[in-house]
C-alpha cells in the first residue's frame, strides 16, 4: 500500500509542477480533497490571522505557488498528498472555475444553459475537468481588477463557483472517490474569458460597503508589509496584490502604497510591475463599494 501512495503522491508532484509551468499556483491536497498539510497555528488560536507571515506551511491558497522548489518542499513536507489544488483569482488568469454538481436534483447543465440563454452568453471553448462524481469543473479567465466571489448555488442550484480564496481540484488528482481528468481535447486550452454578462452574473448585486475605521497605530500596516517581504519567488505578486487589497479596504491605502512597492521592490519585483499591481488593487477595490 505505501508503494502505491508514494506511486500517487509523486504523480500528483507530476501534475502539479505541470499546472505551475502554466502559471497556475497550486498547493497539495489530502485524498479528501482538503490542503494536505494542516495549520500550524492549530494549537494556537491567537494566530487565526496569519496568512504565510510566519514562514511556514500550512496555510491553504495562502500557500499557493507557481516556484518548483516551493512545490517539491511542500510535496516532501505532505507525502500523503494525492492531488493538487489551482488557486483561484490569481495572475496570470485570475481563474474562476463554474463547478456542475451531480449530486442536486436539478441538472446543473442545463441550468448553465439555461442562464447562458436567457442573458445572452455563449459558454465559451474552455478547459473542462470532469470529477469522479460525473461532475464538470469549467475554468474561465476573469479581469485581473474584478474580484469574483466563492458562491454554492447561488448561480442556479448545483452550480457553485470558486474564486479569490478558492481552489480547484488540478486533473490528475486522486480522491477517496476517484480520479480527476480534463475532458478529451481540453486539456492544452487556456482558460477561455468569462463572457461578461456571466462575469456580472457571478459578481453578484452591488453591497453597502462596511468599511472598518482606519487603524490609529500603525501595526496593521507594518504587518501587511511584512507579509509582502516575506514572499517567496512564485509569491510576490499576489501576496503585493493581497496585502494592497486589504490596505485599500482599511482606508490605508493611499499612506501604505509607497511603503508596499518598496517592500515588493525588495523581494525582486520591479518597480514598474510593483506599482501596477498596487494600482489595479487599488481599482478592484474600488470597483467593490
Amino acid at each position: 500500500m505505501a508503494t502505491i501512495d508514494r506511486q500517487t503522491t509523486t504523480l500528483a508532484l507530476a501534475h502539479a509542477l505541470s499546472a505551475a509551468e502554466r502559471g497556475l499556483a497550486v498547493i497539495p491536497l489530502s485524498r479528501t480533497k482538503l490542503p494536505a498539510l494542516r495549520s500550524p497555528h492549530r494549537d494556537d488560536p491567537t494566530a487565526a490571522a496569519c496568512h504565510g507571515e510566519c514562514g511556514r506551511y500550512g496555510h491553504g491558497v495562502y500557500d499557493a505557488t507557481t516556484d518548483p522548489a516551493r512545490i517539491r518542499e511542500m510535496f516532501a513536507a505532505a507525502p500523503w498528498a494525492t492531488g493538487y489544488g489551482i488557486a483561484c483569482g490569481l495572475p496570470p488568469y485570475h481563474l474562476i472555475g463554474i463547478d456542475l454538481d451531480t449530486k442536486s436534483d436539478t441538472d446543473s447543465s442545463a441550468a448553465l444553459r439555461e442562464l447562458a440563454l436567457r442573458h445572452l452568453f455563449t459558454i465559451p471553448e474552455t478547459v473542462v475537468v470532469l470529477t469522479p462524481s460525473g461532475g464538470r469543473h469549467l475554468w474561465l479567465s476573469g479581469p485581473p481588477d474584478v474580484v469574483v466571489p466563492n458562491s454554492a448555488s447561488r448561480l442556479a442550484p448545483g452550480i457553485d463557483v470558486r474564486g479569490a480564496g478558492g481552489y480547484l481540484v488540478g486533473p490528475g488528482s486522486r480522491t477517496d472517490h476517484g480520479s480527476y481528468t480534463t475532458a478529451p481535447g481540453t486539456g492544452r486550452l487556456p482558460p477561455a474569458p468569462c463572457p461578461p454578462s456571466l462575469l456580472r452574473l457571478l459578481l453578484g448585486p452591488p453591497r453597502t460597503p462596511r468599511r472598518p475605521a482606519p487603524r490609529a497605530d500603525s501595526a496593521h500596516g507594518q504587518g501587511l508589509i511584512h507579509f509582502v517581504l516575506s514572499a517567496h519567488p512564485g509569491q510576490r505578486n499576489t501576496r503585493l496584490f493581497w496585502a494592497a487589497c486589504r490596505a485599500y479596504e482599511s482606508g490605508l491605502g493611499p499612506a501604505l502604497a509607497a511603503a508596499l512597492i518598496d517592500a515588493a521592490v525588495h523581494t525582486g519585483l520591479t518597480v514598474q510591475e510593483a506599482q501596477a499591481t498596487v494600482a489595479s488593487a487599488a481599482r478592484m477595490t474600488r470597483r467593490a463599494e
